[in-house]
């Protein structure tokens, strides 16, 4: 019988204690980092990367090229994912984490130094698209491997808490962004076009640095020291997840629907409908991002919340409570958001990253790789999570911008679009296991499980944490 080796309290192992805080401070700066430059990026493309990286003549286009160019960060990613969950499942979690912060915020840097429109034509598109990949190739398991770091370091009674914490990082990236733009949007104009939207993208070198000060002191999981303790690492990882592991995928895409679409479009094709021609009222872009900042400051206590809720009444719950507020939500949101009213605007945009989104993150950081045996458990959530954002949030700003200008704006459609990810992911929650407290050093995935090895693998923990 399989048994845990984290202990039961933090406190009891010195040892354990700072690794568990290196893990979390190593997930948190490369979660910041990540979503510090694509939320950045997100508000970059509705209102500046169209103007300056595309031909100025035709708007529209400039606009949905842009959001294709953002788009095309999440093509990527997938392939990142792969590439990287394998590495990590066959060499260990802390090495491949080094390399994805160096690729991703070496890319972002990078786009910071990038020539516009104005001064090489049509390639300044073409050098966006290949930092982009870049960006993506290394953020495809930059995610993956917080989540799993996270989730085998993390006692087990308080997974969903500890998972948790990273993804505050997430939260700590987006308001940075937010303020940071906001910030920028007070310059004149046209020294904001010419130089000030550059200065973010540079300065994600500094959290670069500190990143990999952090990784590079981290020591390996728990659990991955037990398989090569017992030599169970997987040769083929690949292979084991599309003969074992694809019905965990599968369901890990469909719960990823609602969280990371609906994060996207509250980001980012919120901003270019309030903001754009698509209202007969647009409202100002710096007030707008206020309701990103103000979502990302709830997130920061609501990421927390829901995956230490989940604790206590299972992962299952909390989750499809974040779905069925999100699809409620909908269509009043998106009424909302066209009366172009700018007290409105912000509160929708608040509560729909803040609660609606924020409280299918909270449970999914442990969820997600409490669904995956131990062989191939990196490269399970790095496919569940970026084959989603693929369909989720790389569509999300390319379709909804194509929807609005398709029906000259129509807020029902992107109601009807919104509802639609959250009636997906709210079924998805129906075909999963509960997987809270489940032991993290079985092979087998959850949802292949029978009953009895479900019993069995939760008295193990009991057994083994002392409880």
């Amino acid at each position: 019988m399989s048994t845990v080796t984290n202990p039961t309290s933090v406190h009891d192992d010195p040892e354990y204690a700072a690794n568990l805080r290196r893990a979390t401070l190593a997930s948190s700066v490369g979660s910041a980092l990540e979503y510090f430059d694509f939320a950045l990026y997100g508000l970059m493309t509705a209102l500046v990367f169209n103007r300056l990286f595309f031909n100025p003549d035709d708007p529209a286009i400039g606009l949905i090229g842009a959001f294709a160019v953002y788009g095309v960060g999440f093509v990527a990613r997938p392939f990142g994912g792969f590439f990287f969950g394998t590495i990590g499942d066959r060499l260990g979690r802390k090495w491949v984490l080094v390399v994805t912060i160096l690729l991703m915020g070496g890319a972002s840097t990078a786009i910071g130094l990038l020539p516009t429109y104005d001064v090489v034509g049509a390639w300044a598109a073409v050098l966006l698209v290949v930092m982009r990949l870049l960006q993506g190739f290394g953020a495809g398991a930059e995610q993956a491997g917080a989540t799993v770091l996270m989730a085998e370091y993390a006692p087990v009674r308080q997974r969903g808490f500890f998972s948790a914490l990273p993804f505050i990082g997430i939260q700590a990236g987006t308001l940075l962004a937010a303020v940071v733009f906001s910030a920028l949007s007070l310059m004149p104009e046209d020294a904001f076009l010419a130089w000030g939207w550059r200065l973010p993208f540079l300065s994600s070198f500094l959290l670069i640095l500190i990143a990999l000060f952090i990784r590079l002191r981290l020591r390996e999981t728990p659990t991955f020291i037990e398989l090569e303790k017992h030599e169970q690492v997987a040769t083929h990882p690949f292979r084991e997840i599309f003969t074992s592991g694809m019905p965990g995928v599968i369901a890990g895409i469909g719960l990823r629907m609602a969280e990371n679409g609906g994060s996207y479009i509250f980001q980012n094709v919120s901003l270019a409908f309030v903001a754009g021609t698509f209202i007969a009222n647009p409202v100002d872009r710096g007030i707008a991002t206020w309701g990103v900042t103000i979502g990302s400051l709830i997130g920061i206590f609501s990421v927390p919340l829901t995956g230490a809720i989940s604790d206590r009444v299972g992962r299952r719950p909390v989750y499809r409570f974040g779905a069925v507020f999100m699809l409620l939500f909908a269509f009043p949101a998106w009424w909302m958001l066209s009366l172009g009213n700018p007290a409105l605007t912000v509160a929708v945009i608040a509560i729909g990253i803040g609660v609606a989104v924020n409280s299918m993150l909270g449970p999914q950081c442990a969820l997600l790789p409490e669904m995956f045996g131990n062989r191939h458990r990196y490269l399970g959530v790095a496919m569940a999570r970026e084959l989603s954002a693929v369909l989720a949030g790389g569509l999300a700003g390319v379709l909804g911008t194509w929807l609005l200008t398709l029906t000259d704006g129509n807020w029902v459609v992107m109601g009807l679009y919104l509802a639609t990810l959250a009636a997906i992911t709210t079924a998805s929650t129906f075909l999963i296991p509960e997987t809270r407290s489940r032991d993290l050093l079985r092979t087998e995935d959850a949802l292949r499980l029978s009953t009895n090895e479900k019993d069995t693998g939760l008295v193990s923990v009991v057994v083994a944490d002392g409880r």
